[in-house]
C-alpha cells in the first residue's frame, strides 16, 4: 500500500517536479558565473590565522554570495553561529537609538523576539529601538493600508520581512510579492532600510529579494546556502553601506570587514554554496512529495501542492499530540546520524513553548538536512524541511506512513 500510495504522489507531482529542476538549472548557471567571474581558485579555500588580514578566500567568499544573489556586497562568516545570530548582527549593526523597527509581516519566529524586544538582556529595546508591527491580513497577505498608515512615522528606519512561515499557518512569502512590496513603501518615501530574512527561501525561486528592492537579507549557512556541507556560519547580502556598518557590529567600528580569520579553510562554504541550488530543488521535491502523501491520509498540510513552494518548509497539521510526535519521531529514525534516539519536547533556548526537534544531520542542527520539528501545542502542527537527496525524502516517507496508517 505504502509504494503504490508513493509511486501514484510522485505521478501526480511529475510538473512540479519538472518546474524544481528547471529553477535548480537556472540558480546553478548563477552560481557558476558568480564562481568564474571571481576567478575562484585552489587559494581561496586555504585557511588563515590570527586576525586575518588581507584573507582573500574570505573576502572573495562574500563577493561570490553578492554577485549570485544581486548584491552590492556581502559578509560570509563562521563567526556568525545561526540564523538569529545573523539577523541580531544585522538588526543591530543598522539600527540606532530612537529607530522604529517596522515588521510587516507580523510577530517574527519565536528566538528572535528576545534579541527584538526582551527585558535586560541586551536586545534592540535594552538600547533604545523600538518595535513595531503590522499584522497580515486574513489571507495572510501584506496588509498595505496598515502598512501606510505605520509608515507616517518618521522615526521608521527599518521594514522588515519575515520570508518564511516560522511556526505559523501560512505560505511562506514569494519574490514577486516582495517585490510588490518593496515598490510600494519606496512609493510612499520610504527612504530607509528594507530587511529581509530570508532563511529557507535562497534558492527556492530564480530570484532573490535584493534582486527585486531589498537592501538587505540574510540567512543561515546551515540551511539551504550551505548545501549541506558548510559546518557553520551565516551570511548578510546587500547595498554596501548596509554591509559596511552591519561588518562593524561583526566585528568592531574600527576594522569593520578587514578581519576575521578561519584556521580550518573555507572549501565546504564555497562547495557547498556551489551545491546549494542542486541541494534545494531536493529537499523540494521531497516537500511536495510528503505534502502529497499526507494529503492523500486527510492531513491538512502547506504551502499548496499545485505549485513548487517558496521556501523548504512544509507544515502539517494532526488531530493528536501522538501523532504529531510520532511524526517526528519518525523522521529520526529514517536518519543517517542518530537514528536510535528516542525524542522529546524539551525546553529550546528562545522558544515560548516546549519544541520536540528531529535532526539526525551530519551538521548538528542543519536545516537542509531532513528535519522536522514542532512546538507542542494546539493546534498540533509539525514543521517538516530539507533532505540532501530526494531518495533520503522518499525513504523517510515511508517509514512515516508505515507508522501513521499502522496507528
Amino acid at each position: 500500500m505504502v509504494t503504490k500510495m508513493i509511486k501514484d504522489c510522485e505521478r501526480e507531482l511529475a510538473a512540479a517536479f519538472q518546474r524544481a529542476d528547471d529553477i535548480a538549472y537556472f540558480n546553478q548557471i548563477k552560481v557558476l558565473n558568480a564562481f568564474r567571474d571571481n576567478e575562484i581558485a585552489l587559494r581561496h579555500f586555504l585557511p588563515s590565522t590570527g586576525y586575518g588580514y588581507g584573507d582573500d578566500g574570505r573576502d572573495t567568499l562574500g563577493k561570490v554570495y553578492a554577485k549570485a544573489f544581486g548584491a552590492e556586497a556581502a559578509l560570509v562568516s563562521p563567526a556568525m553561529l545561526s540564523g538569529t545570530h545573523t539577523l541580531s548582527v544585522g538588526l543591530f549593526g543598522i539600527l540606532r537609538p530612537n529607530d522604529v523597527m517596522l515588521s510587516v509581516s507580523g510577530l517574527p519566529y519565536d528566538t528572535i523576539r528576545g534579541v527584538i524586544y526582551g527585558e535586560g538582556n541586551g536586545s534592540l529595546k535594552d538600547f533604545g529601538v523600538r518595535f513595531e508591527k503590522v499584522d497580515l491580513t486574513s489571507e495572510n497577505k501584506f496588509d498595505y493600508p496598515a502598512i501606510q498608515a505605520a509608515l507616517s512615522d518618521p522615526s521608521v528606519k527599518m521594514v522588515y520581512v519575515q520570508r518564511s512561515r516560522g511556526y505559523e499557518w501560512r505560505d511562506a512569502f514569494t519574490v514577486d510579492e516582495i517585490e510588490k512590496l518593496c515598490a510600494f513603501v519606496r512609493k510612499l518615501g520610504f527612504q530607509g532600510c528594507i530587511f529581509v530574512d530570508n532563511c529557507y527561501g535562497e534558492f527556492v525561486e530564480k530570484r532573490e529579494p535584493t534582486e527585486v528592492g531589498a537592501d538587505v537579507i540574510a540567512g543561515s549557512l546551515i540551511k539551504n546556502p550551505g548545501g549541506g556541507l558548510a559546518p557553520t556560519g551565516g551570511y548578510i547580502a546587500g547595498k554596501q553601506k548596509y554591509i559596511d556598518l552591519i561588518a562593524n557590529r561583526l566585528t568592531a567600528p574600527s576594522v569593520g570587514a578587514e578581519i576575521g580569520s578561519y584556521a580550518y579553510g573555507y572549501q565546504y562554504f564555497y562547495q557547498g554554496f556551489f551545491l546549494a541550488p542542486h541541494v534545494v530543488a531536493q529537499a523540494i521535491k521531497g516537500s511536495l512529495l510528503i505534502g502529497k502523501a499526507m494529503e492523500k491520509l486527510g492531513y491538512e498540510n502547506s504551502p499548496a501542492l499545485d505549485r513548487v513552494p517558496s521556501d523548504i518548509t512544509r507544515a502539517i497539521r494532526f488531530d493528536t499530540e501522538r501523532q504529531l510526535t510520532d511524526f517526528i519521531q519518525s523522521v529520526q529514525e529514517a536518519s543517517p546520524v542518530d537514528s536510535n534516539l528516542h525524542l522529546e519536547a524539551w525546553d529550546m533556548p528562545g522558544y515560548d513553548d516546549k519544541v520536540i526537534m528531529a535532526a539526525g544531520c551530519f551538521v548538528a542542527g542543519a536545516s537542509i538536512e531532513l528535519s522536522a520539528d514542532a512546538p507542542i501545542r494546539k493546534p498540533y502542527t509539525a514543521y517538516f524541511q530539507g533532505g540532501l537527496t530526494y531518495e533520503h525524502c522518499k525513504y523517510a516517507l515511508e517509514k512515516i506512513l508505515e507508522k501513521l496508517i499502522r496507528e
